[in-house]
């Protein structure tokens, strides 16, 4: 027995030796190296190399929660009247690229943003500028359309060598509401655009830059009587006439054609001191022609409606004021525009791809922010003309808190017939105007009627904000703004809601509506902002 268990182990440790020394001539798998992230210094912080590049690439983002009031001074029964407060959940995501080449850097930009709102008081529906293919309203979520869900494209942009392709911020901005929290002032701010850019920098940080925009960001409806608010449909036009007398009454129709970009140019100088800028751009207004076939037989002459090209100028100052406190700036602004009203920002805050958007929720008169009518005896548009100014500060309290004032005012003006050749042919259009039209000249109407009526705007307001840490606010925001006549009086359709419904009796003096000068309110938002 003793002898068997020595050979077993005998032979165990045989075999052992055998397949240590196979073993040995067997080659050594070494495990793959690992390429670990490393961090790309030459853009500044955060960027670091995609693996298997010499590509830089940062990530960075925003989550936001808001919630507003405003009063709700509206009597009037609908689904956009009524809500007091309003709440909105974003997200902001950014992907910045970048790789250094034999003629500079080569860059690229992309930022996406989406958000859940609620409500009509400056945080839904309102005072959000739903720009064209920006705002998607919810479905399946309320009745009333008072909950949006959005996604929206905000930057997809590429820079080489001097230029600029892609979606970015129109280069025509300046100011563009870097202080506020709302944006509620005038001025320009296109935060997203279709663009081609060239800028070439002259040294000592003076700039040019040529950009050709997409014109429909910049697009503001030519006013129509005929169609719904904010939803136009016919111009009305004579086309033809008897013994001198217009008998014979055509449309043309006022949506705008997509023909010509937007042509805009800016001188820039960049200094320790501040910034200082002058911006100019040109922006075609091209509609239909005849929209039906007038009388056969009629002594007609047909108009041809000619395009126009509209323009507008600014000039922005920023200085800034360290010998106040660290960090401190001033901002001031003015634009002027002839048949270009987004580039003065007159309606920035409500946004204007309807002709009458309200400004002030169930307000006493309507704006209209036409760049232009159609002459309905000439068939040719006449433009209007748009004003604004605006200063803002920013102070810090300390280098936690710190605080925004800011005000703006702005004009706008139609032509000088221009409502009163409206006047004329709603006559032979319609015996009982809409709200959206002027009424018979001479006419107590006529004198009432809020359509392309020349108005003001004026907006002031303070922030309060607390950083407690790095890339974290904490704030508040107050402002008033005021709307007005710049002369006469208009109807009250807050507390005269069926004035438009009793033409005849305005007009014969059995039906006496209140009417309104100007309109205004006070509106509050609260933001927590995480930035990273």
């Amino acid at each position: 027995m003793k002898l068997l268990k020595s050979s077993l182990l005998g032979s165990a440790a045989a075999f052992a030796a055998i397949g240590a020394a196979h073993s040995a001539d067997l080659p050594v798998k070494k495990a793959a190296p690992i390429e670990y992230v490393r961090v790309c210094s030459a853009f500044g912080a955060g960027f670091f190399y995609i693996p298997g590049t010499d590509t830089c690439l940062r990530v960075s983002g925003r989550a936001r929660f808001e919630g507003g009031y405003m009063p709700s001074y509206s009597r009037q029964a609908g689904t956009n009247n009524g809500d007091t407060s309003g709440y909105q959940g974003r997200l902001r995501i950014n992907l910045d690229a970048r790789t250094q080449t034999a003629y500079g850097t080569l860059r690229a930009f992309v930022r996406l943003d989406a958000g859940s709102r609620t409500g009509y008081s400056g945080i839904g529906q309102s005072g959000t500028q739903q720009r064209i293919g920006q705002a998607y309203a919810a479905t399946g979520v309320d009745e009333n359309g008072r909950a949006q869900q959005y996604v929206n494209v905000d930057k997809a942009f590429i820079q080489f060598a001097g230029l600029t392709a892609g979606r970015a911020s129109s280069f025509f901005d300046f100011y563009a509401h870097d202080f506020e929290i709302t944006a509620a002032t005038l001025g320009s701010d296109n935060a997203s655009t279709n663009l081609f850019a060239y800028t070439a920098t002259f040294g000592n940080g003076l700039s040019a830059t040529l950009s050709v925009e997409d014109p429909v960001f910049r697009r503001t409806p030519i006013f129509a009587p005929n169609g719904p608010s904010g939803s136009p449909l016919t111009s009305p036009v004579v086309v033809g006439y008897t013994r001198g007398v217009p008998t014979v009454v055509s449309s043309i129709d006022p949506v705008q054609r997509e023909r010509l970009p937007d042509f805009v140019g800016v001188l820039r100088l960049d200094q320790a001191w501040g910034s200082a800028q002058l911006s100019a751009a040109t922006h075609e207004l091209n509609v239909g022609d005849i929209a039906t076939t007038p009388v056969a037989g009629a002594n007609v002459n047909i108009a041809h409606t000619n395009s126009v090209q509209a323009w507008a100028v600014q000039g922005g100052l920023k200085i800034n004021t360290p010998f106040i406190a660290p960090g401190d700036a001033l901002y001031l602004q003015g634009a002027y525009a002839d048949g270009a009203q987004l580039y003065t920002g007159y309606s920035a805050y409500s946004g204007s791809y309807q002709q009458s958007a309200a400004t002030i929720q169930g307000q006493k008169l309507t704006q209209y922010f036409s760049d232009a009518t159609i002459n309905p005896f000439t068939g040719q548009l006449q433009t209007s003309q748009t004003v604004t100014a605006v200063a803002s500060y920013l102070h810090y309290w300390s280098p936690e808190w710190r605080s925004a004032f800011f005000g703006s005012y702005g004009e706008q003006n139609f032509a000088k017939t221009a409502r009163f050749s409206q006047g004329l042919i709603n006559n032979l259009v319609t015996a009982s105007p809409l709200s959206n039209t002027v009424g018979l000249p001479g006419t107590r109407f006529y004198q009432l009627s809020q359509a392309l009526r020349d108005t003001y705007q004026f907006v002031a307001g303070a922030s309060l904000i607390w950083s407690p840490v790095k890339d974290l606010d904490i704030g508040v925001e107050g402002y008033y703004t005021q709307i007005g006549l710049k002369r006469g009086r208009a109807i009250d359709q807050d507390k005269s809601p069926t004035a438009y419904a009793n033409v005849a009796g305005i007009n014969n003096g059995t039906f006496v509506p209140r009417t309104a000068t100007q309109d205004s309110i006070s509106q509050v938002r609260f933001r927590v902002q995480r930035d990273f």
